[in-house]
């Protein structure tokens, strides 16, 4: 590959990004602000965040739950946020044990409370141990967060909130998937400096 050609494939890839980007705000915005309504009502009800994912949205459960445990933009207090895909004994010993379809729906039984949120990143919605990790979730009285892609998959069924990015590629929908995750750590740092920290309505403020 030339320079050239180098430079069309970076510009294509960048405007790509960019316009799903525009579909994503036009289509998915409403399900963006009830999803951080249910994240911000269960921090101010004292529960906490548990994301999952696999591959590389194992990568942004682990970024989003270190961006509310740690900070986003303002300074504030550390919030509750674990992601379930960084203990290596717990997954291989309850992969070997239970199946690989557990991994993260053994980590939900053990770890979530009524009024918990999970949050489940899959880019097809159909990864099998995401969709058990959410009927666990369900079973056990947590709020469920789906952030998918292209139809949504099974993902799209379970979970009481899901934010579908409709693009094929897996790239372009982790790209997305991560800068709604940014968009709840912003919405609920927004909500702690207001001093209410409501949400679930109709007014995040």
């Amino acid at each position: 590959m030339d320079r050239e050609q180098a430079i069309d494939l970076i510009n294509s890839s960048l405007r790509e990004g960019a316009e799903l980007r525009i579909v994503v705000a036009r289509d998915c915005s409403t399900a963006i602000f009830e999803a951080a309504g249910l994240i911000i009502m269960c921090l101010r009800a004292g529960g906490k965040l548990l994301f999952f994912g696999n591959g590389g949205s194992a990568a942004d459960a682990q970024h989003l739950a270190a961006e509310f445990v740690g900070r986003f933009v303002r300074e504030r207090a550390g919030l509750p946020a674990i992601a379930l895909t960084t203990d290596s004994s717990i997954l291989t010993a309850v992969g070997n044990d239970y199946g690989f379809d557990q991994i993260f729906a053994r980590q939900v039984q053990a770890l979530g409370r009524p009024g918990d949120v999970a949050i489940a990143i899959s880019t097809s919605g159909n990864s099998p141990n995401i969709i058990e990790a959410v009927k666990a979730a369900r079973k056990g009285y947590l709020k469920t967060i789906g952030l998918s892609g292209k139809d949504g998959g099974l993902l799209a069924a379970e979970a009481d909130v899901v934010i579908t990015i409709a693009s094929t590629s897996t790239a372009r929908i982790q790209e997305c998937h991560i800068t709604i995750g940014h968009l709840f750590c912003e919405l609920t740092e927004e909500a702690l400096a207001s001093g209410k920290m409501e949400g679930g309505g109709s007014d995040l403020t």
